[in-house]
């Protein structure tokens, strides 16, 4: 499996960032450092990355506004070739459009067990609530701070006489521990199988009187007591794919497809020319595409009552 790309931003002493590069050396790391940047030309992060052989950037916030900042910082990480970004440390706010240019391919980790002590000042809230754990949570970057999907967490006990500054020390230990490993979870998921076909559940069981089933060895969905609409090909065969099987309209829309991206769009063995195999384990699927294609291949083959369920719902 190609390694993802990832960019670390720091604000200072870059401690997580250095244990996700040398985590990432690790036989079966899932990802590579390519860059590491900062909002402070002084962070001493950057020299720890120089000298492991990161390229590095820096681009001070002070005097520029905010959105001119993230703005510049986003083109630096195009530049690096990253394919993710990962927060550690970087004390900046961003702006909403800088998060929805990298929506769900940014990651945070953060010094409590979220939802529990958003912001600041994390270890003396918790200690103040007569907390008995503290920990940190991994997550993934949203417009509404530190209120993205949890990917990941450790708690940290708390113990009689803590201060904020001796459960920090403690629970900084826990964060090396788990930033590396969610991470190199997370930049897999678009090719492990059980992540994909769970993708495609999702989106198949939707449908009026979808049912799932195995069938060859294949998870496929189809229509209660009635016809197959999708299923997944996890190396039928040993051919080494995890790819969605949908109906389409024949010959003509295959081969079309297949001429347009023969890496992704294939002719399913056994299947003929009413069905198309599309790969989703490339890294890239267009999940909305995956939708439409399940629902087309599910009007394709439910009875008219049915659709004509749909298309009343739909006029409202």
């Amino acid at each position: 499996m190609k390694k993802a790309r990832v960019a670390v931003l720091i604000s200072g002493s870059g401690t997580n960032m250095a244990a996700l590069l040398y985590a990432s050396r690790l036989p079966g790391a899932a990802y590579e450092i390519v860059a590491v940047g900062s909002n402070d030309p002084d962070a001493k992060g950057l020299a720890l990355a120089a000298a492991e052989g990161i390229p590095t950037f820096a681009i001070a916030h002070k005097g520029m506004k905010r959105a001119d900042h993230d703005m510049a910082m986003d083109a630096k990480l195009r530049e690096s070739g990253a394919e993710y970004v990962a927060l550690a440390g970087y004390m900046r706010i961003l702006t909403a459009e800088f998060v929805g240019r990298w929506a769900g391919r940014m990651l945070n980790i953060h010094p409590s067990l979220l939802p529990k002590y958003t912001g600041l000042d994390t270890h003396a809230r918790a200690i103040a609530a007569g907390d008995a754990k503290g920990g940190v949570s991994v997550h993934l970057v949203t417009e509404e701070l530190d209120a993205g999907e949890i990917l990941g967490q450790i708690e940290v006990a708390i113990v009689p006489g803590d201060t904020a500054e001796s459960l920090a020390a403690r629970v900084l230990i826990a964060e090396h521990q788990l930033y590396s490993r969610v991470l190199s979870a997370y930049v897999s998921r678009p090719f492990d199988p059980a992540w994909l076909v769970g993708q495609v559940r999702e989106r198949a069981m939707i449908m009026p009187q979808a049912e799932e089933t195995i069938s060859h060895g294949m998870p496929c969905f189809g229509i209660v007591k009635g016809k197959k609409f999708a299923w997944v090909s996890m190396d039928h065969h040993g051919d080494s794919k995890t790819a969605l099987l949908t109906k389409i309209s024949g010959v003509d829309e295959q081969a079309m497809l297949i001429e347009r991206d023969p890496e992704r769009f294939y002719r399913p063995t056994y299947f003929g020319d009413g069905w198309i195999g599309m790969r989703l384990d490339l890294g890239d699927t267009d999940w909305d595409d995956v939708s439409e294609r399940i629902a087309r291949s599910w009007r394709a083959v439910a009875p008219k009552k049915l659709t004509s369920l749909m298309d009343a719902a739909d006029q409202f």
